[in-house]
């Protein structure tokens, strides 16, 4: 047998590593006064959609606001001057979240106050958003900026042996949780490439296939987020003896993976993975693609099929180079997705996913200091491809001060609007 079943077991105890575990309180500071960062929010969903095709059918009527707006230190006259900078971001911190809100987005250049991590957590204090943890904290999967396990600020894609990865579009969430926004900071842009990208969710739904789009949402999504390419051995047992024990194995993992997550987890056998072997595939329950958004009530493509399809990172390999899912870690850390009833989703329906999603995105090439605050739930990002040493960091915000505001304002529209 190429893998024991002592090793097995081993493996499947270290999935812990790669699967969102049920999340714990975290401490931002290791005293006996420390204050308690709150986990992800769990994700809002809204209210199921009764008629998907005709919404958006009258959403491509409505004009939607610029994507992404920018805000320079130069053109407030602002530049160089840190204290001014911050007073700026206090005195004007309402009109920044409703900006975000309304735009999906805004980008901010040229101001030297972030391009430290203390004046970046200054800043996004400044304008009264709400800390949270990484969706990813239980697993530690994603390390902290500055090396302290206490930090806010989290390190994005940086590694070297990921450069020639694009990371696809997606907002994000893990499981049950999502943040409600988002700041990601450039300390140190890569020398050539790096580009943070975004798209805006409203236009995705907007763009996208009205049967596409109508098949997508009746039969939901479900992704596939873990992948156990430990199982060839099984094929060297008697065939009779095959079949009770791929039962018994997945009974095994099923149980021992479930204990550990904060989501229902079901368990699948396959062939493939990376050496076309006997495979165990972890899928989460299944969801719509689209989503209404929790504050102002908008329609917007809330699916990662462009980070999470194994077809569309494939292409991209063609163009980047393979991918570097060279360890143990990687191997189990591979996603994909399905419809929400376990059919595959065509080569057809992905290039036209792939196409739309391209022709929404914007390449934001960040300079040190420059931050991007932006909407979990409007607007998905990514990153391009690198050469060089790229340091860019995010907070993660579970929501905002005013945000009930903004609620309040958004329904009261919403009423007025149906009245006339």
């Amino acid at each position: 047998m190429r893998l024991s079943f002592a090793s097995f077991l081993i493996a499947v105890s270290a999935t812990s590593a790669f699967a969102p575990l049920a999340t714990q309180p975290r401490s931002v500071a290791l005293n006996a006064a420390a204050v308690e960062t709150p986990p992800s929010p769990l994700t809002v969903w809204g209210n199921r959609i009764s008629d998907i095709r005709k919404l958006q059918e009258e959403f491509r009527k409505q004009e939607l606001p610029e994507f992404g707006p920018e805000i320079t230190a130069e053109s407030l006259n602002l530049a160089g001057d840190k204290d001014a900078q911050l007073a700026y971001f206090k005195e004007n911190a309402m009109e920044i979240k409703q900006k975000m809100q309304a735009h999906g987005a805004v980008i901010f250049r040229g101001f030297d106050l972030m391009k430290e991590q203390e004046g970046f957590q200054q800043f996004y204090d400044a304008i009264g958003m709400k800390v949270c943890q990484d969706p990813l904290q239980s697993v530690s999967a994603r390390p902290t900026a500055d090396g302290k396990k206490d930090s806010p600020v989290y390190e994005a894609v940086n590694k070297e042996s990921r450069k020639n990865f694009f990371i696809g579009m997606h907002n994000e969430f893990v499981g049950t949780r999502a943040p409600r926004a988002a700041a990601f900071v450039c300390f140190k842009a890569a020398d050539v490439g790096g580009e943070f990208l975004i798209a805006d969710g409203r236009r995705m739904f907007r763009d996208l296939d009205p049967n596409l789009v109508e098949e997508l949402y009746n039969r939901n999504i479900r992704y596939s987020v873990m992948e156990l390419p430990f199982f060839g051995w099984v094929d060297n047992f008697p065939e009779p003896l095959q079949a009770p024990l791929m039962g018994a194995l997945k009974g095994l993992v099923s149980a021992a993976i479930n204990a550990k997550v904060d989501f229902d987890v079901e368990m699948l056998w396959g062939e493939g993975g990376y050496d076309n072997t006997r495979m165990l595939q972890a899928r989460a329950p299944s969801q719509p693609p689209i989503v209404v958004h929790p504050t102002t009530g908008e329609p917007t493509w809330f699916c990662n099929v462009h980070s999470h399809s194994s077809k569309l990172r494939k292409d991209r390999e063609s163009k980047y180079g393979a991918e570097r899912f060279e360890d143990g870690a990687s191997q189990i850390n591979k996603s994909d997705m399905f419809f929400g009833d376990d059919g595959d989703i065509s080569e057809e329906q992905l290039k036209h996913m792939d196409e739309v999603t391209m022709k929404n995105v914007r390449f934001v090439k960040m300079t040190e200091g420059d931050v991007v605050l932006l909407d979990n739930y409007k607007c998905m990002h990514g990153r391009n491809v690198f050469d060089g040493t790229r340091k860019h960091a995010v907070a993660w915000f579970e929501g905002w001060e005013g945000e009930e505001q903004m609620k309040s304002s958004a329904k009261s529209q919403q009423q007025s609007l149906s009245l006339n």
